[in-house]
Order: C-alpha cells, then sequence, then structure tokens
C-alpha cells in the first residue's frame, strides 16, 4: 500500500497531466492558475524570474514517472526560455531560477549538450551582474545598481555548477564572495535574514536595509527566511564550507519557531495578529531545504520539521479537484499585493511541493546541483 506522500506525488503527476495540454496549446509558461485557467507571468512575459519552475516540475515528473510526456513539456518551455537570451534586456539575477531547472535540468537529466552550453550561457550571464565590490546585483533598475536580495542565494548553485563544468574558478570564486557578504549583511542575530540589503555599488559598503516583500523594515518575510535556509544549504553543498551550514541552521531553528500549528506559513512572521496572509510556498521551500539540511548534519529534527510543514500542506492547502489547474493553494506573492498573487496557487509553489514529495519519495534528481 502506498504511504500519503507517495499516493500524493501519484496524484500530483495525474492532476498536471491532465491540465498540461492548455499550458501548451496556449503557448505560455504558467505563472499561476485561477478560475480554471493557466495565467502567464504578471510581469516582463517570459523573462519573469518564475519562468523555469513549470519545466522543473515537469523534470521532476519525468525524473519519478519516466513518461516522455513531461519531458516534451519540459522542452517545449525551455526553448521559450532560451528565446529569452536574444532579448536580454528583461533578464538579471534569476537566471539562476530560470535556467537550472530548465536548460540545467534538461543537461542533468538526458546529457543532453547544448542544454548544458545554454546553462553556461545563463551562468555566464549571472557571472556578467557580480560586482567585484562584493555582490550579484539583483536587478536591472538605474536606482537600484547597489541592491542585493537574499533570493539571489538560491540563484550561486548556477555560478558553481558552471566552476565544476569549466574547470574555472572565476565562477565559484563569484559566488564564495556574494555568500559571504550575504552572511556578514543579511543574518541577523535572531538567525532570521533582511530581504534587501542596499549596498555602495563603488565600495560595497552597506547604505541601508529596505523592506522588500515583507510586512514592514527589519520584519520576516517567510520566504525570504526559506530562500536564505535553502540557499545556505546548498552554499554549504557546494563548496563544503562550515559557515554556510552553520548559517543554514540558524535560519532552520528561527523559522521552525515560526510554523503555525497547523504546519502552514505566515506570510511574514512579524505580521499582525489581525491580518491573515498565509504564504504556502515558504512553508515547501523550507521543507526542501531542511530536509537536504538533514542530509549533511544527520539531525533528524531537520527532516522531522519538514515533515510537519509537508503534512500541514497535503491536509489543508492542496486542491486536487479538476476545477483549479494548478495544486497548491494559498500561495502569496508579496505581504502587500504587488499585483502577483495572494492566497491562491503560483506555480513554483507546485513546484517545491513536488520536490519535497520527490525527497520524502527517493526520486528527487537534485536539480539545484
Amino acid at each position: 500500500m502506498q504511504n500519503r506522500y507517495q499516493e500524493a506525488a501519484e496524484r500530483a503527476a495525474e492532476k498536471f497531466r491532465r491540465f498540461v495540454p492548455f499550458a501548451s496549446k496556449a503557448g505560455m509558461i504558467p505563472y499561476k492558475s485561477e478560475k480554471g485557467q493557466w495565467i502567464p507571468s504578471p510581469y516582463d512575459g517570459n523573462s519573469w524570474w518564475t519562468g523555469g519552475f513549470w519545466p522543473g516540475l515537469m523534470w521532476q515528473f519525468y525524473a519519478a514517472k519516466g513518461d516522455a510526456f513531461y519531458r516534451d513539456e519540459a522542452l517545449r518551455a525551455e526553448k521559450l526560455l532560451t528565446d529569452e537570451f536574444r532579448t536580454f534586456r528583461d533578464l538579471n539575477h534569476d537566471v539562476g531560477f530560470m535556467y537550472l531547472l530548465s536548460c540545467g535540468a534538461h543537461a542533468k537529466m538526458t546529457g543532453d549538450e547544448q542544454a548544458r552550453m545554454d546553462t553556461l550561457h545563463a551562468a555566464s550571464l549571472l557571472m556578467g551582474r557580480f560586482n567585484p565590490a562584493g555582490f550579484i546585483r539583483a536587478w536591472n533598475n538605474p536606482d537600484r545598481v547597489g541592491f542585493a536580495i537574499i533570493d539571489c542565494m538560491m540563484n550561486l548553485s548556477l555560478l558553481f555548477r558552471a566552476s565544476r563544468e569549466t574547470g574555472d574558478p572565476r565562477f565559484s570564486n563569484a559566488a564564495i564572495v556574494h555568500a559571504d557578504t550575504t552572511l556578514r549583511e543579511f543574518l541577523r542575530s535572531d538567525g532570521s535574514v533582511s530581504h534587501i540589503i542596499e549596498f555602495d555599488p563603488q565600495t560595497g559598503n552597506r547604505v541601508r536595509e529596505h523592506a522588500g516583500q515583507g510586512y514592514a523594515l527589519g520584519s520576516q518575510w517567510s520566504r525570504g527566511q526559506a530562500w536564505g535556509l535553502y540557499g545556505f544549504t546548498l552554499a554549504y553543498r557546494n563548496t563544503g564550507m562550515e559557515r554556510y551550514r552553520h548559517a543554514a541552521e540558524r535560519i532552520a531553528a528561527n523559522f521552525a519557531a515560526h510554523i503555525r500549528p497547523d504546519g502552514l506559513t505566515d506570510c511574514d512572521f512579524c505580521q499582525p495578529e489581525t491580518e491573515e496572509r498565509i504564504d504556502n510556498i515558504a512553508g515547501a521551500i523550507a521543507a526542501c531545504g531542511l530536509m537536504e539540511l538533514e542530509k549533511d548534519t544527520g539531525n533528524k529534527t531537520y527532516g522531522e520539521t519538514a515533515l510537519r510543514l509537508v503534512d500541514g500542506l497535503l491536509s489543508h492547502c492542496c486542491d486536487w479537484s479538476d476545477r483549479q489547474c494548478g495544486l497548491l493553494t494559498h500561495c502569496t506573492a508579496s505581504y502587500h499585493d504587488d499585483g502577483a498573487g495572494r492566497h491562491t496557487n503560483i506555480t513554483y509553489g507546485d513546484y517545491f511541493l513536488v520536490e519535497a514529495l520527490a525527497k520524502i519519495n527517493g526520486t528527487d534528481p537534485m536539480l539545484w546541483l
């Protein structure tokens, strides 16, 4: 008899098999689903940072099922993303999210040489954003030349991979510089992390913190905490440097202390009790990071906490019906509504839930490495 995690993974694959054709027929990369329809990214077309999660989701299903249906859909979406190389102007530090889970996954799963080269192309674009003053620039806005964000810890694996592939240490050296800056400037004494830090682009000195997608300046945006947890875990896996593992453990302890009794995750750990803001994406990301951290440390508490998060999602926030194209509900892009979705289904929430299930079930191809 299947356990609940195997059953959930099977049901997820079956549901997406029914609804993938609607995305491919529309020629889009889904960002979210609402009212029974797939909806594309709210900004920047296929250069929007979340585009890689759809092909990544398909590669997760392919790894588990071996069904070419999912592989073919991943390749369709990958082509849309590699077309963005030529437009270039909207690409930013999130090329890690976009291309590790598309071209990088393609190369890892099949050995395809063009996909490998496209992954290195993306790594070169990310490398081009490295400021030798000590950080990777996040966005392209002229008034944000010195901005770096916690999310970029997840993108660093693209640089580490490029050094392994090419034997050129410049990529990994830049990743380590950025990770060390993040460790020094983003990680707070209580184990929480900032979302946005602005640096002087000439000197690398810290200028100020910005509130970002959380509740307020100095608060704890939960998805940012999850990016930090998983991102530092990946930095440790890529380098073996203990300072990154210690950072991940500090963030994990803080995150675990803020999980709701039902296993779900508030959008910001400092939000007013009168405000109902849930972001289940944060819980799914954190579950993935915690399971990897358990492997690195042997501390079973991390795995138990991850299961608590996954159980909360499966018990309370999965829509298995055909009324909704996607799966995970109550996903929130930003505490203060930025037009990208609140308490809705968002595709990268689906991705991380499926990745978490794959880790539990032993099918995860670990696309981040």
